[in-house]
This record gives C-alpha cells, sequence and structure tokens, in this order.
C-alpha cells in the first residue's frame, strides 16, 4: 500500500441510484473517490454515460475507469443481456415466488465486478471497494447477499499482495441493510446527484417505471417524502 496519501477507495459505479449514494457516502467518509464501471452488454446501456456524468460531478472523472466485460452478453441467461427475454412489467400480476431468482440476475456479474475491482484497488493503494448491494430491497438476488460478500472479501485476502501482507481491503456495503428510504434519505442529506442517475432495466431516456428497479426506485422515493428528479414515460 502506498504511504503519505490521503485514504482512497474503489466505487463500483454503475450510474444508479444505489452506487451514487455509495460514492456521496464514501466522499462523506473522507475517501478519495475512484470509480469503476462496467460495460457488459446490458440492455440500459444508457447507465454508463449516467456514471460518466456522476465521476464527473465528483470531479474524478480522470480516474473513473470503464470495462468491457462484453462476454456476459454473448454468454445471456439474464433479461439484462439478453434481447429474447422480456425484462418484466411489475404492475402485471406475477406468478414468481419470493425465493426464485428473477429473469434480471446476470449470471456471475458481482463476482466478476469485485474481482476487476479488487486489482483497480491494488494498484491504486486503495483499502476499500464499495459496492450498492442490499439485502432487503436486493430483488433476489444471490450476489447481492452479505454472505456472497464476506466469502469474496474472505478471498480477497488471500489473493491479494497486501492481503497477505497483513492488511486487506475491505468490501464496504453501507447501503446492505437500509430500505430504499432510508438510502434516499442519506443521499438527499449528503447531496447526492440523483438527477444524474438511472434505475430502469428497460434502458430509455425517460425511465419506463414499471421494471422492477423502477418500482423499487420510486416507492422508496415516496416513503422517503421526495420527488424522483428524473424523467418516467
Amino acid at each position: 500500500m502506498q504511504t503519505n496519501q490521503a485514504k482512497r477507495a474503489v466505487i463500483i459505479l454503475s450510474g444508479g441510484l444505489d452506487s451514487t449514494t455509495c460514492m456521496g457516502i464514501a466522499q462523506a467518509e473522507g475517501y478519495d473517490l475512484f470509480p469503476i464501471t462496467f460495460d457488459y452488454g446490458q440492455r440500459h446501456k444508457v447507465e454508463l454515460e449516467n456514471a460518466r456524468q456522476v465521476a464527473a460531478h465528483y470531479g474524478v472523472a480522470d480516474r473513473h475507469k470503464v470495462i468491457s466485460l462484453g462476454f456476459l452478453k454473448e454468454f445471456g441467461g439474464s433479461a439484462l443481456t439478453d434481447e429474447s427475454i422480456d425484462v418484466p412489467d411489475m404492475t402485471k400480476e406475477q406468478d414468481k415466488s419470493e425465493s426464485e431468482v428473477p429473469v434480471t440476475y446476470v449470471p456471475g456479474r458481482n463476482l466478476l465486478f469485485l474481482s476487476i475491482a479488487t486489482s483497480y484497488a491494488e494498484v491504486t493503494g486503495a483499502e476499500a471497494v464499495y459496492i450498492g448491494v442490499n439485502a432487503l430491497d436486493y430483488s433476489g438476488y444471490p450476489d447481492c447477499r452479505p454472505e456472497f460478500i464476506h466469502k469474496v472479501e474472505e478471498v480477497m485476502a488471500l489473493a491479494t499482495r497486501v492481503g497477505v501482507e497483513g492488511v486487506p481491503m475491505r468490501i464496504e456495503t453501507p447501503l446492505s441493510e437500509w430500505t430504499k428510504a432510508q438510502i434516499i434519505r442519506e443521499g438527499m442529506r449528503l447531496n447526492v446527484p440523483y438527477h444524474l442517475t438511472t434505475s430502469c432495466y428497460n434502458g430509455q431516456k425517460e425511465a419506463c417505471g414499471v421494471c422492477d428497479s423502477c418500482r423499487l426506485r420510486l416507492k422508496g422515493f415516496a416513503e422517503a417524502g421526495e420527488k424522483d428528479p428524473i424523467p418516467y414515460i
């Protein structure tokens, strides 16, 4: 790890509400920000431009890395990477049980994200990797659970030079136990630029308002007593 420097953190930045809130929290906690964004062939590519705008807002556009993981689109298996699988309309009655993993789950996504972010963190001398996973409003994704994060953190300690030298990096999940309303309230307190974010899985300039991600976002703003600043169809 480098010495005589401000503490540093890598932020996995999608351009969405949760990851942008992580940017605000990490900044408030005194970290120099090193955002990293992944282009994995997602149908909502508009979020990549949102991530660039968020990085610019925080004055770290020069450090912002956008990494191509296009093979995830080639693999498919998710409504977010395979155009033949429809993004569910959550305003219609859904048959999916609460224990069933939704079709918007992207196999291996967060495992890959955290592995690559760990590499960026070690090179830049960062002591933490922030990721906006949530164990409450997490849509049933297995790679958002605390058990998953803890196991990856254990692997990071074994697989990195800083880890074997006794100063392992941490995975910070500040939103893990918060409702969407709590996340939004904290973001508003920190002046997080929600107007620059998107949450819509359908990837339109105006959010659809009916996919699972839009519904969670709208519900969160309503419960927080705030107005969502982005446009909806």
